[in-house]
């Protein structure tokens, strides 16, 4: 469901919402187009199912197609990311070949939309050689990354920087991913929007019945995780941890997630994750539709605790979603999650599965703090990381590239 912007006036106030409108009517007629490799599944299709009907409601004429290519097409691009994220993947000369040719091919058939726009935001290394095929010289394109970069296995980041230092600018979520480029370079964090299924209000009735769904014993202390099966948010250091404070205390553990359509190993990594969770009863492994969004809202709101336990993460909206439902997180002393948790206010940074499950142990046994945390926790999200405050710094990116150069804004 799309909303309107003044339906956020009560969420964020009117100054925020009248600031909005006066950077929309600056750029009004701005033709926009994003471009990512799904339409599902993931933290940047959730961003782009909201923002671009919200940059329309401003009146900027703002788009969203989404390239597509054969399944080797998505194992060269899952492979790209992982060794972006630093870890070693052997991508050959003929690898490199297929995603380009996938490239000039959607190019082919998208040229003439992509040469009359304004600005292209083009999302993370699936699109990227994008730039060699439908680039006319009077449009400005943007590359925005929204995976932790920031110690890269360099022969894959080699071979994508020699097309990315031909886009106009780049987004990075933290100072930490970004590289070095010839071209100015804007830190915008990602954001929830707070009156989608997701994160919006619940009845006490809609989360019982799905707690009946899950069958969860609503008397007993729930942890969750949810994330796509991705070994990057180790789902298996997630149940470790459960398993050492079910020695202790009798827990319940949630594991819910599923795939994208970008993602070839996610069907791996959930066998693994049954693999772990084998015979016990009291490890729920969820595999979700994309479209169950209220389902998991509901789960993070019963859960007692939430992690977020990743190895690598660009920034982990499902941290934001459960600091906005007033929840403290247990998450991976990593990438964005560093930029949302903090040790004894919104949650606990953590390495091992040893070091998560003794935070787990101490906010079990201290309910006061806990629930003072969550309190933290939802008026961190509230002031910082509202999708209102992601489109406005959107907005004025777009607005220094296209209307004020001689003005150009380095940091947002």
């Amino acid at each position: 469901m799309n909303h309107t912007l003044a339906e956020y006036e009560p969420v964020v106030g009117s100054a925020s919402i009248r600031q909005l409108r006066q950077l929309g009517s600056r750029l009004a007629g701005t033709r926009l187009v994003h471009i990512n490799s799904t339409r599902e599944g993931g933290g940047v299709a959730e961003i782009l199912n909201w923002m671009v009907p919200l940059m329309r409601d401003i009146g900027i004429d703002a788009s969203w197609e989404v390239i597509t290519g054969p399944p080797r097409f998505y194992e060269v691009t899952k492979a790209i990311h992982n060794g972006l994220q630093g870890m070693p993947a052997q991508l050959s000369a003929k690898d490199w070949a297929l995603l380009r040719d996938v490239n000039a091919a959607w190019a082919d058939q998208h040229k003439a939309s992509l040469q009359e726009a304004d600005v292209v935001i083009v999302h993370d290394p699936q699109p990227a050689f994008l730039i060699d095929y439908c680039r006319n010289g009077k449009s400005k394109w943007i590359w925005r990354a929204h995976i932790d970069i920031s110690h890269p296995y360099r022969p894959v980041w080699k071979n994508l920087r020699d097309t990315v230092e031909k886009y106009d600018a780049s987004i990075f979520s933290l100072n930490a991913f970004a590289q070095p480029l010839p071209h100015p370079q804007y830190l915008v964090p990602p954001s929830i929007d707070p009156l989608s299924d997701k994160n919006c209000d619940l009845t006490r009735a809609e989360i019982k019945r799905v707690c009946r769904q899950v069958g969860l014993d609503c008397s007993r202390p729930v942890l969750l995780q949810v994330s796509r099966f991705d070994r990057f948010k180790d789902p298996v250091g997630v149940i470790k941890a459960y398993q050492i404070v079910r020695r202790v205390t009798p827990v319940q553990l949630v594991l819910a997630g599923g795939g994208a359509a970008d993602d070839p190993e996610g069907n791996a990594v959930y066998q693994e994750v049954l693999n772990a969770a084998e015979g016990d009863a009291d490890i729920h492994v969820l595999l979700l539709p994309p479209d169950a969004h209220r389902v998991i809202n509901a789960l993070q709101r019963v859960a007692d605790i939430v992690l977020q336990k990743s190895i690598k993460e660009g920034f982990g909206l499902t941290v934001t979603e459960a600091m906005w439902k007033g929840k403290p997180v247990i998450g991976g002393d990593t990438g964005g999650i560093c930029l949302q948790v903090f040790n004894y206010q919104t949650g606990f940074l953590v390495s091992t599965p040893e070091g998560a499950a003794h935070r787990i142990r101490f906010l079990l046994d201290h309910r006061r703090r806990l629930d003072r945390m969550g309190t933290i926790a939802h008026e961190f999200v509230r002031e910082n990381f509202l999708l209102t405050r992601h489109l406005r710094e959107y907005l004025t990116l777009v607005f220094a590239l296209t209307r004020a150069e001689s003005e150009r804004i380095l940091y947002i």
